[in-house]
């Protein structure tokens, strides 16, 4: 698929395309506008080798229509569906922010409380998508959107089911196989608990770093899902807490009916576990098929010391001779009976983990095995004989098969110190673990197993709880002021209070802050943050930028009022040039021009016109029309305008020009040239006319009468003061013209004379 012939393109005479963003195993997603919601969509379109299969076409339509139907937060939204001859494509909301996978990569290991976070907020979408009859069938880190205010979006819901048309496990499973359920790898039916498997692996990569399978190819890995046997979360990262890795590996359960029956019940689980991160699971209770009444996990009661350690990863740090891990405890569920249940649970457990770590261990050791076989094969033979033999004399010298056990007082060691306890030869004392007291001081034995006072067979062990004093409250420290800091540096910096912060960056722009610089905290300075506080760090994009106005043909005192508005401190430049079209003093052009992006203190140049050019007038009477225009236009005259007259000058010559010779004019003055049409005038009568005077007069004065053409036809004559009346003899002209009249050089009116000769009846 050509990733680029779409750009540019209108879809539906709607969407128009603008720029890739996203390439996935079937179809290409594309920034585009939705021009008639005026907003940014993502267009996600089939590629060519989907969309000219008819069946698959179908069924791409299907689905998105059925998805279209989901609201949810945690959902991305689907708005539109369409299935053209010419293109398949669906519509969604446009995501700001990263893929999950983008961030693990990013960050590598999260730790326990991100991971939760974004498990919660996926079983969330997964619990409304389920509950409208929609089974994801792909979820895994790229199908997951983390957005900057640090929520959570699921992509993709629904579409899955259209890849799955064939079964196979081809090349577009690449980045799918390490999250399909055992079911979907075999080929077989896949539902709700389909979803949670693959939220399970999901989380367990979150959490260690890896997923629980890897291989050379993705059959490979998919048969390592279908045989299971993945190692314990805790093997590869020992900070996790134990009740989550409960919640990882029943949601990885191979067989559907061991996981959780659905979204709601895992989400369940994850807020008790929330409310209470030391909390462990009891998995042996019955289920109850009302989600509505899901049972409230049932923590695993301890005793008061603990026999062994509890985790594969404790198992295997007591092996090398490295103290236990501090367990997790609960408080009692209060009744005998739950505590003996309880108590199987927990074993059963352990048997469990201990028979995975051992059977991980015997596949690692089969080979060396296999060399040695021979040579065990002797070797226990004469430790067993050599121990039937001891046995033998055990018995037979302490009196045979039915003698009594010597038993011995069990001391009362609460409140001792387990670090000054004396060497006993009668028993063993084995710490179990410890655990904060507000009773006994750091040191001090707080619990033993059997109690004081009782008995106990000789050789045997008491298990004492070591109190750690009471626990620390919890660390409240005052926010520090990290504004102009580099935010690396400030998340540096946070990290090293060691309070398990939690980091969310949003940007502003400032005019005071460098660009990737703290703008500002929230919390604010002095403000108190405490363990596991959540931080938003606001981060300074630089100065907005502004967008240059049209000020185009603005007089430029208002285009400078305009910019100086914009607060962006620009400095504004003036460049005059003449310009026909622009009157003077108002703006020709500007740099940049308008609709462009502006910066604080960008430079912006007005060119300010200074009126049209201006040139002198040539004398173009006599000469050729074609003639007179081309002398006009070289000097920049481009506004001439042609009329034909009667005249007995030859035909198409200028007669007159109404601008006089060697007068300066701007070059867009209207020129109105008079040409011969070559036909002479009729003949003009002749009369003597009388012309009213129309101003009064007090003195003598001067009396002009002259023509259309500006020509003087009387005077200028001196004219006594009071006279009222002008005898002009000998006037000529034909029909009507027009006369104006001057006294003293100064227009003072017009007269009109109507040259026609009267008729027979002195009309």
């Amino acid at each position: 698929m050509d990733n680029d012939k779409y750009i540019g393109r209108l879809l539906d005479n709607r969407y128009e395309i603008r720029e890739v963003i996203g390439t996935g195993g079937m179809a290409v997603v594309y920034k585009a506008r939705d021009h008639r919601l005026n907003r940014f969509v993502a267009v996600k379109i089939l590629k060519d080798e989907y969309s000219q299969d008819e069946e698959f076409r179908r069924r791409f339509h299907a689905e998105s229509q059925a998805v279209a139907m989901l609201s949810h937060p945690n959902i991305v939204s689907v708005h539109d569906v369409s299935t053209t001859n010419e293109v398949d494509y669906i519509v969604m909301e446009l995501i700001e922010g990263i893929t999950l996978r983008q961030y693990m990569e990013k960050k590598g290991v999260l730790n326990w409380k991100e991971t939760l976070h974004f498990a919660i907020q996926i079983a969330k979408a997964l619990e409304h998508a389920h509950s409208r009859g929609i089974v994801h069938r792909d979820i895994k880190p790229h199908n997951v959107m983390i957005l900057k205010n640090g929520s959570v979006k699921v992509a993709d819901f629904g579409i899955a089911r259209v890849m799955s048309k064939s079964n196979t496990l081809t090349k577009e499973a690449l980045g799918s196989v390490h999250y399909i359920s055992p079911e979907q790898a075999k080929g077989g039916r896949v539902d709700n608990r389909s979803d949670i498997y693959s939220l399970g692996v999901v989380m367990y990569e979150m959490i260690t770093g890896r997923p629980p399978y890897d291989g050379e190819s993705p059959v490979a890995v998919a048969i390592q899902h279908i045989n299971g046997g993945a190692p314990l979360p805790s093997t590869l990262n020992p900070n996790i807490p134990g009740g989550l890795e409960q919640i990882i590996m029943k949601a990885m359960a191979k067989d559907p009916a061991d996981r959780y029956d659905t979204a709601t019940a895992m989400l369940y689980d994850m807020d008790e576990f929330r409310k209470d991160p030391s909390m462990l699971f009891d998995y042996n209770l019955p289920p109850i098929d009302d989600v509505t009444k899901i049972r409230p996990p049932l923590v695993v009661q301890e005793q008061a010391v603990q026999a062994a350690p509890r985790t594969t990863a404790e198992r295997v740090a007591e092996r090398h001779g490295e103290p236990p891990r501090t367990t997790h405890r609960t408080a009692s569920t209060g009744t005998e009976t739950r505590q003996a249940h309880s108590e199987r649970t927990r074993r059963t457990e352990e048997r469990r983990s201990e028979d995975r770590w051992e059977q991980e261990r015997s596949r690692e050791e089969a080979e060396r095995r296999s060399r040695v076989a021979v040579t065990a094969i002797v070797t226990c033979s004469l430790v067993a004989v050599v121990a039937i033999g001891v046995f033998l004399w055990a018995i037979l010298s302490s009196g045979g098969f039915f003698s009594q056990p010597e038993m011995v007082p069990v001391p009362d060691l609460v409140g001792r110190e387990f670090d000054s306890l004396p060497a006993y030869t009668q028993f063993q004392v084995i710490r179990g673990g410890v655990e904060y007291s507000d009773v006994y001081p750091e040191g001090q034995i707080m619990a033993q197993d059997p109690v004081g006072g009782s008995e106990i067979q000789q050789g045997g062990r008491i298990y004492v709880t070591v109190s750690q004093g009471p626990q620390a409250t919890e660390q409240v420290r005052t926010m520090e002021d990290l504004v102009d800091m580099k935010v690396d540096a400030a998340e540096s910096y946070l990290e090293g209070l060691n309070m398990n912060l939690h980091f969310i960056r949003r940007e502003e722009y400032s005019d005071t802050i460098k660009e990737g610089n703290i703008t500002r905290t929230e919390p604010f300075q002095d403000q108190p943050i405490k363990d596991g506080d959540t931080i938003t760090l606001w981060v300074s994009l630089g100065s907005k930028p502004g967008v240059m106005p049209n000020v185009i043909k603005s007089l430029e005192a208002d285009a400078r009022q305009r910019l100086n508005a914009l607060g962006l401190d620009l400095v504004i430049v003036k460049e005059e040039e003449a310009y026909n079209a622009v009157e003077e003093g108002r703006v020709i052009r500007t740099e940049p021009s308008a609709g462009q992006q502006l910066t604080r203190g960008m430079q912006v140049t007005l060119v300010i016109s200074t009126g049209p050019e201006k040139a002198q007038m040539p004398y173009v009477v006599g000469q050729t029309y074609a003639d007179a225009l081309q002398s006009l236009n070289s000097q920049g005259f481009t506004n001439v305008k042609r009329e034909v007259v009667d005249s007995a000058q030859p035909k198409d010559e200028v007669v007159t020009q109404s601008v006089e010779k060697d007068e300066e004019i701007p070059v867009n003055t209207e020129i109105i040239l008079e040409v011969s049409s070559g036909t002479p005038p009729a003949p003009k009568t002749v009369y003597n006319v009388s012309f009213e005077i129309p101003v009064e007069t007090t003195a003598s004065f001067i009396f002009a009468i002259r023509d259309s053409t500006g020509q003087y036809v009387y005077g200028p004559t001196y004219m006594p003061a009071g006279t009222k009346t002008a005898v002009v003899p000998s006037l000529q002209g034909n029909g009507t013209e027009t006369y104006s009249l001057y006294v003293d050089n100064e227009l003072v009116g017009y007269a009109t004379v109507n040259f026609e000769p009267e008729t027979e009846n002195g009309e």
